[in-house]
C-alpha cells in the first residue's frame, strides 16, 4: 500500500513547495522507491487552460490532454514520472463533479455538503491511480489561512485517520524571514502557521524553513520546541544556485532521512545522486556560452515560458555550455522607430514561442525574417511555427494578404482554425464559436517524419510523439507554395492532413513545431530539439 506525504505551505505563497516536492520526489526515486506527485488547487477554474499567463504563469500539457498547474512540469523534469490528468484537481473540478452528480440525482434525498461529499470527492482524487507505488506526494497549492483551501485541508485531515498509522506524514513549508534592521532571523511567522495548521487538525511531521541566512541550531531548537517537531525534522531550506542543486541540498540537510523515519523507516545506505552530480557539474562548469533570444509576448513574468526556460538549459546541459536567455517583448518590434537589426544582431539563436493572439504577431514576423535572412539559428514552436509560414508566404511566395484567421477574416488563411482532427479516441470536432476551455488539440499526438529531414536525423527516428496544445492550424492547401519559397513539410500527422514540422533545408538551422517539446525535456534527458538548437548556437557564436 502506497504512504502519503501531504504538504502545505504557511506564511507566504511563492516558497518553492513544488520545487520542494520535485526534490523530494527525486531524492526518494535516487533510494529505489516508486513515487507519484499530485497538485490540489483550490482556485475555482476547472483547470488554468483559460487563465492568463501573468496571472497563473504557464499551462503544463500531460500526455493524456490534461491542462495542469506549472509545478506538474517541476514533477516531470525531476523524477521523470509523466504526469496524468489524474495528478492536478482544482476546486472548480471538484464542484463541477459534485453538482454534475446532483443534477443527475445520485445524491437524490440528502443534503450536498461540502462534508462529507466535497471533502470524500477530494479523498477519492488523493486515492487513484496509487497501486504500485511507494510514496505518494499531494502537494496543496496557497496558503495555510486561505479560505479556498480548508475543504482540501479537512480532506487531508480525515485521510491522515482513515490511511491509518505509519501511512501517512504531513510536510509545511513556512518563512522564517530575516530582519536586516535587527540583524536577526525571526521564528515566529513559523509559529504561527504551524499553529494555524495544527487548530485544523493535522499536525506537521516535518518543517521546512525557507530563509536567506544559515539556521543556526538554536532558531532549530527553538522551532522544534514551539511547534512540536523533533529538532532534526526541522529542515532549513537556502536559496540554491540552481533549482537543479535543490535535491543534493535538501539531502545534506537531512530531508530524504526524516521523512522516511517520520514513516517509521530506518535509512539505509545513500541515495544515488551521480544524476544530479552529472548536472550540476556541466552547469557549473560550461565549456563555452551562447545568447538566445526569446521573442515573445509575456516576457514580463519569466513564469509564463518556465518549461521553456528549463529546456535551453537542458539544451545547455547537453553541450556544456551557459545558456543566456534574453526575453525581447515582440511588440517593441512593432514600433516605427525600431531597430530590429541593432536588437538581435548580438544573439546567437532566435526562438518564438507559443501564444495566442495578435499582439505582438507582427514583431514575430519580423524577427523571423530577420533569423531567416541572417542566417541565424531559428526555432519557432506553435504560434512560432505558424508564423514562421506566414513570413514565408508573404515575403517570398507573393502571397501578400497572408494571415491567420486568429487575426479575423482573411482572404489567405496561411493559419486556419482546426475544427476536426482524429485522436486515439476517434474523430474530434471542435465549433468556431464554442467553449474555449478544453477544447484546444490537447496532448500527445503522433507525427511523421521525411525520412530525408533535419529533424529526422535530430531525433534518430521518423515516428515521433509530442504534446500539443493550439487552436489554429497551418493550412496544408498551402504547402505547394511555401515548399516552393523553401520552407518544407518534414513532419505530419500519420493522415497526412495537420503539418507538424517546418524546416529550410537551405539554412543553418531553421526548425518550426506545431507541439511543444519543452513539455518533454528533462535535465537528464535534454530534448532532442533544444539539444540540437542549442549546438547551432554554439556554431553561430564561433562565427560572430
Amino acid at each position: 500500500m502506497a504512504r502519503f506525504i501531504f504538504i502545505t505551505g504557511g506564511v507566504v505563497s511563492s516558497l518553492g513547495k513544488g520545487l520542494m516536492a520535485a526534490s523530494l520526489g527525486a531524492l526518494l526515486q535516487a533510494r529505489g522507491y516508486r513515487v507519484r506527485i499530485r497538485k490540489f488547487d483550490p482556485y475555482l477554474n476547472v483547470d488554468p487552460g483559460t487563465m492568463s499567463p501573468y496571472q497563473h504563469g504557464e499551462v503544463y500539457v500531460t500526455d493524456d490532454g490534461a491542462e495542469t498547474d506549472l509545478d506538474l512540469g517541476h514533477y516531470e523534469r525531476f523524477t521523470g514520472v509523466a504526469s496524468r490528468q489524474s495528478d492536478n484537481v482544482t476546486s472548480g473540478r471538484i464542484y463541477q463533479t459534485i453538482i454534475t452528480r446532483e443534477r443527475r440525482g445520485d445524491y437524490l434525498g440528502a443534503t450536498v455538503q461540502v462534508i462529507p461529499h466535497v471533502t470524500d470527492a477530494i479523498k477519492a482524487f488523493a486515492l487513484a491511480e496509487t497501486q504500485d507505488l511507494d510514496f505518494v506526494l499531494c502537494e496543496i497549492g496557497g496558503t495555510v489561512g486561505d479560505i479556498e483551501s480548508l475543504p482540501f485541508i479537512e480532506a487531508i485531515r480525515q485521510l491522515r485517520n482513515d490511511l491509518g498509522r505509519g501511512q501517512s506524514i504531513s510536510i509545511h513549508v513556512t518563512l522564517v524571514p530575516f530582519i536586516a534592521a535587527a540583524g536577526e532571523l525571526k521564528t515566529k511567522p513559523t509559529q504561527h502557521s504551524v499553529r494555524e495548521l495544527a487548530s485544523l487538525g493535522v499536525q506537521p511531521d516535518v518543517l521546512v524553513c525557507r530563509c536567506e541566512q544559515p539556521l543556526p541550531a538554536s532558531e532549530r531548537a527553538k522551532i522544534a520546541l514551539f511547534c512540536n517537531v523533533p529538532k532534526e525534522a526541522v529542515i532549513p531550506a537556502l536559496d540554491a544556485r540552481s533549482i537543479y542543486d535543490v535535491p543534493a541540498q535538501y539531502h545534506a540537510e537531512g530531508l530524504d532521512d526524516e521523512v522516511l523515519r517520520a514513516f517509521g523507516i530506518a535509512p539505509s545506505g545513500q541515495p544515488d545522486m551521480q544524476r544530479w552530480t552529472d548536472i550540476m557539474d556541466r552547469l557549473a562548469n560550461p565549456e563555452g556560452e551562447v545568447t538566445v533570444g526569446v521573442v515573445g509576448k509575456y516576457v514580463g513574468l519569466p513564469d509564463a515560458y518556465k518549461s521553456l526556460n528549463e529546456a535551453l538549459v537542458h539544451g545547455g546541459i547537453a553541450n556544456r555550455v551557459k545558456v543566456n536567455i534574453q526575453w525581447i517583448d515582440a511588440e517593441l518590434f512593432e514600433q516605427p522607430d525600431s531597430d530590429i537589426a541593432a536588437r538581435l544582431e548580438p544573439l546567437h539563436a532566435i526562438l518564438v514561442p507559443g501564444a495566442f493572439g495578435e499582439r505582438g504577431a507582427q514583431g514575430k514576423i519580423a524577427s523571423i525574417r530577420f533569423a531567416r535572412e541572417r542566417r541565424v539559428p531559428y526555432f519557432g514552436i506553435c504560434f512560432g511555427m505558424q508564423m514562421a509560414c506566414v513570413e514565408a508566404a508573404r515575403n517570398l511566395a507573393g502571397i501578400a494578404d497572408a494571415s491567420s484567421t486568429e487575426f479575423g477574416p482573411t482572404a489567405e488563411p496561411i493559419v486556419g482554425l482546426i475544427t476536426e482532427w482524429m485522436s486515439a479516441e476517434g474523430l474530434q470536432q471542435r465549433e468556431a464559436d464554442g467553449d474555449l476551455g478544453g477544447t484546444m488539440r490537447l496532448g500527445a499526438y503522433p507525427a511523421t517524419l521525411a525520412g530525408n529531414s533535419h529533424v529526422a536525423s535530430i531525433y534518430g527516428e521518423t515516428s515521433i510523439s509530442e504534446r500539443h496544445r493550439h487552436r489554429y492550424e497551418v493550412n496544408i492547401g498551402y504547402r505547394d507554395q511555401l515548399e516552393a519559397s523553401g520552407l518544407v513539410f518534414t513532419g505530419l500527422s500519420p493522415d497526412g492532413r495537420l503539418p507538424e514540422i517546418v524546416e529550410r533545408p537551405d539554412h543553418p538551422w531553421f526548425v518550426g513545431v506545431q507541439f511543444h517539446p519543452e513539455l518533454k525535456s528533462k535535465p537528464f534527458a535534454p530534448h532532442p530539439l533544444f539539444a540540437s538548437f542549442i549546438e547551432a548556437a554554439l556554431k553561430q557564436s564561433r562565427l560572430v
